[in-house]
Order: structure tokens, then C-alpha cells, then sequence
């Protein structure tokens, strides 16, 4: 009998709610589809403003915050929100530098054994013409000084960096070493260009070095004795530098690293300040191949510091080191049920770090993206940087139990710490908006130049824009058609109530007429 009673109760509310329907005027819908409108509208104002703020939705935050875990779920690993970042680096003692400088790779390959033997297997060019163009300039710069036509050897050797063509290259450094025997950067030429191995290259520097010495020996006696001299002094100790470094690379490729790492060590005692060649992060790398990680983490207080210049090599090899105290033992399941540990946390701000300055190399890292050759000249910051990083770099990250899984894991919470990197960011400069032009013209054409990873909207931001436009259009259709949408709104109840309809016909035939009319009484 009570089951009965309900079921009428159902029925007399049905018949109230479709007598209310059928007496709603045109202007009823146009104020309920207006302030529909109006307060979907105003959510979403907020909604943006929120995510322009804080870089999440308000929406979401609430429900992953507040609603997920009375429903018995686990927050998702997100340190980037909830432990801000504790490192020293201030806005005003950031690194004051031009956006989009290029610099020369300090790992750059050489041409002849690595470059061309790329083009004779591939069949495809491996550097740009802009990238070959900037290190004739940068040879003529370092390698070149005005008293050079009064030395024999020198002179065609000018003319040799000029020359675009490689063999012209090459026939003027042989020239060159007719007129003189002892022309130090007729060797370097050959050494990079003509010789097909790593082996005949080191052959060739070395005999650079022997003339290098011979030349800045004599021009270091008379360097005081006039601004020529000391040009041509200067000359000479760029040249010996670049030898002795490209001999470390040569021993380094040979798998002779602990004479590579005594090379470099010895020419940054002999030169050191010389820092704008970048010989530390040669040096990084070689130790990295030793797994002398103390001695990586003392380069690193010495030349991870504000006043200096940044690099993918220094920030992404600080991650590197803190991940490796913990990333064997990391788990993300874990982690999000008791938070993070502090070495966790400091773990996690360092790959923050290393994304925000660079933000293409994880995606290489991980192998979500193939390599290339990197070029001769990188752009900080850019996707030239991260392929030159991730091109000598992987190994040494895949070598550290369980980085790359932290790095998997970890690298993606930067972007909700910056939501709009071009206009603000964090712990360094605003990402720069020039890379991706600058990344073309360093990259080849077969190439996809990488961009900062764009933040997609959350769905509530999205949701509620169309919820807005809907309303806003039934609203406007509502009001210019009112008799058209009041015939329109009916039908539309009509066909929602259908199954009910259905239903409580399917009733009515099992039970006598008389029944409801009393039930309906009561």
C-alpha cells in the first residue's frame, strides 16, 4: 500500500510540473536562458583570470584538492604547485644577456670524420649554410690578426677561411704549408676538414700543437713591444687553446678519458681566463663518462653561479646529480600517498629548473623525440642547445638508475608553475620568443625545430565558454523568436519526458482508472 501511495504522489507532482510547463510564457525562457547566460559568463571571466594567475583551473583545483580525496581518491604527483621552489636565483640578480645569441657548441664534432662521413652514408647535409657561414667568421676572428700578410703561410691562410668551398679550403691550408712548414692553422683546417677519421685528425693537431707552441713562444717575448705584436700574441694563444681542446675531444673519442680530462684540466689552469670557450663543460662531460660525480659537483660550485652564464650542460647536469641520491628508490605512486622527501623535493627543483631554461631537452632525453647531429653553433636555450646536451648527455642519464623515470615523471609540473613563459618566468628571464626563427636557420631543413610546449586550456575554461556562448545564443534566439523557441522549449520537455510518459502509461494499463482517482485524492 505504500509503494502505491508514492507512485501517486509521483504522478499528482508529473501532472503539476507539465500544468506549470504549459503555462510558462516566451519571456520566462528569454530571463532563464539570460541569466543562465550571464552566470556561466561570469564563471568564466573567473575562470580565466584564475588560470592567467595561477596557471590551473579554479574548478579543477577544487575538485583534485577538496573533492577527490572524500571519494577515495589520490592526488596526482604535482610538486610544481605545492612546494614552491627555494632556490637563491632572484629577478634582480638574473643574467642580463641577449635573447637570442648564438654561441659555438663547446662539443662541436669535427667536420671531416664526423659531419661528412654523416653525408656520404645519409646522403643529407648536416649543417646549415648559416652555421658554416658563422664559424668562417668565427675562424677569422680567432685565428687571424693584421700582421698575418707579413708571415709566410698566414696570408694564403687568410684567404682559406674565406673560401666557401671545402676543397678550396683545403688546396689553400696545403699551399700554406709549402710556404711554411710550422703554419699552425694550416694543420687545425686539415685536421677538421680533410682527414676521415678521429685517428688522422689527432695525427694532424698534434703536429698543430708542436708549430702552435713554436709560434706563441716567440710572439709571447715580444707582445709588449707593440699593438701588433700583442694581436698577433693573441692570435697565437686562441690558436694554442683550440688545439690543445680539440686534442682533449680527440682523446675523448678514442675512450682515452682520463688523458682528455688532465688536458683540459691542465689548458683551464694555463688559461683560465679564457671562460667564454666554455672548457668546463668538456671537461663536465668527461667526468661524467668516469662517474667522477664528486668532481662534477665541484666544477658545479664553481661554475653554476648567478654572475655567470647559464647552459643546458650546467642546469641539467645539477638535476642529473640530485636525482641520482634518489631516483633509484623513487616511485610516483609512492610519493603522492606521503609526499615528497626533502631530497625528493630538491630533486624536483632542479629538473624544474633545468625545464624552464630549457624545455626541449626532456622530450630528447626520454627519446620522445629522435636526434640529429648537432650543429657547430647552439642558441641558449633553444632546440639547438637541447639536441647538443641530449646528443653527448643521454648516456650519462641512462646510466643513473632511475633518472629518466624521475625526469618522466617530474618535467611536465614546470609548466604549471609558468603558465606563459614568453611573458614571465620563474627563476630565469621570460622564455625567449626569437629561438624558433634562430633554431631554423642553425638546424637542417629535414629537421622539426622543436617550440616552447603551448599550455592547453582545462576543460572547465572550455566548458564554460561553450556553456556561455549556448545560453547567450538561446537567449538572443529566445527573445527575437519567442513564440517559435516557446514551441521549441515544449517539445524539447516533451521528448525528455517521454520514457516517464511511457512509463506511467504502461502503468495506468495494469491498474483500474478508480484507483488513481483515489489515490490522487488522498
Amino acid at each position: 500500500m505504500r509503494v502505491t501511495v508514492q507512485a501517486g504522489q509521483m504522478i499528482f507532482k508529473y501532472s503539476c510540473v507539465t500544468a506549470f510547463l504549459n503555462t510558462l510564457t516566451p519571456k520566462f525562457y528569454v530571463a532563464l536562458t539570460g541569466t543562465s547566460s550571464l552566470i556561466s559568463g561570469l564563471i568564466l571571466i573567473f575562470e580565466w583570470w584564475y588560470f592567467r594567475k595561477y596557471g590551473t583551473s579554479f574548478i579543477e583545483q577544487v575538485s583534485v584538492s577538496h573533492l577527490r580525496p572524500l571519494l577515495g581518491g589520490v592526488e596526482n604527483l604535482s610538486p610544481a604547485a605545492a612546494f614552491p621552489s627555494s632556490n637563491g636565483e632572484t629577478e634582480s640578480s638574473r643574467q642580463n644577456l641577449s635573447e637570442c645569441t648564438v654561441w659555438r657548441n663547446p662539443l662541436n664534432l669535427f667536420r671531416g670524420a664526423e659531419y661528412n662521413r654523416y653525408m656520404w652514408v645519409t646522403g643529407r647535409e648536416a649543417l646549415t649554410y648559416y652555421d658554416m657561414n658563422l664559424s668562417a667568421q668565427d675562424h677569422q676572428t680567432f685565428f687571424t690578426c693584421d700582421s698575418d700578410a707579413m708571415r709566410p703561410g698566414d696570408g694564403a691562410m687568410q684567404k682559406a677561411w674565406r673560401e666557401r668551398n671545402p676543397e678550396a679550403r683545403i688546396k689553400a691550408a696545403h699551399q700554406a704549408l709549402q710556404q711554411n712548414y710550422e703554419c699552425a692553422m694550416a694543420y687545425v683546417l686539415l685536421a677538421e676538414e680533410e682527414a676521415s677519421t678521429i685517428t688522422d685528425a689527432e695525427k694532424l693537431f698534434k703536429q698543430a700543437l708542436k708549430a702552435g707552441e713554436i709560434a706563441y713562444r716567440r710572439s709571447q717575448q715580444c707582445q709588449h713591444q707593440g699593438t701588433q705584436q700583442e694581436l698577433q700574441h693573441r692570435r697565437d694563444t686562441n690558436v694554442l687553446v683550440y688545439v690543445k681542446r680539440r686534442l682533449a675531444m680527440c682523446a675523448r673519442k678514442l675512450g682515452r678519458v682520463k688523458e682528455a680530462v688532465k688536458i683540459m684540466r691542465d689548458l683551464m689552469k694555463e688559461f683560465p681566463l679564457l671562460n667564454m670557450l666554455n672548457i668546463h663543460e668538456n671537461l663536465i662531460e668527461a667526468l661524467l663518462e668516469l662517474q667522477a660525480y664528486a668532481d662534477v659537483q665541484a666544477l658545479l660550485a664553481k661554475y653554476d653561479d648567478i654572475s655567470l652564464p647559464k647552459s643546458a650542460t650546467i642546469c641539467y647536469t645539477a638535476a642529473l646529480l640530485k636525482a641520482r641520491a634518489v631516483s633509484d628508490k623513487f616511485s610516483p605512486e609512492m610519493a603522492s600517498r606521503r609526499g615528497l622527501t626533502t631530497a625528493e623535493m630538491n630533486a624536483v627543483e632542479a629538473i624544474h629548473r633545468a625545464v624552464e631554461f630549457n624545455p626541449h631537452v626532456p622530450k630528447y632525453l626520454l627519446e620522445m623525440k629522435s636526434l640529429i647531429l648537432p650543429p657547430e653553433h647552439i642558441l641558449k636555450r633553444g632546440d639547438s642547445e637541447a639536441i647538443a646536451y641530449a646528443f653527448f648527455h643521454l648516456q650519462h642519464w641512462k646510466r643513473v638508475e632511475g633518472a629518466l623515470n624521475l625526469l618522466h615523471c617530474t618535467w611536465e609540473g614546470t609548466f604549471r608553475m609558468i603558465p606563459y613563459p614568453l611573458e614571465k618566468g620563474h627563476l630565469f628571464y621570460p622564455y625567449p620568443s626569437c629561438t624558433e626563427t634562430a633554431d631554423k636557420e642553425l638546424l637542417p631543413s629535414f629537421h622539426e625545430v622543436s617550440v616552447y610546449p603551448k599550455k592547453e586550456l582545462p576543460f572547465f575554461i572550455l566548458f564554460t565558454a561553450g556553456l556561455c556562448s549556448f545560453t547567450a545564443m538561446l537567449a538572443l534566439l529566445t527573445h527575437q523568436f519567442p513564440e517559435l523557441m516557446g514551441v521549441f522549449a515544449k517539445a524539447f520537455f516533451s521528448t525528455l519526458f517521454a520514457p516517464f510518459n511511457f512509463v506511467m502509461e504502461k502503468m495506468e494499463t495494469f491498474m483500474p482508472s478508480s484507483l488513481w482517482h483515489q489515490l490522487t485524492r488522498i
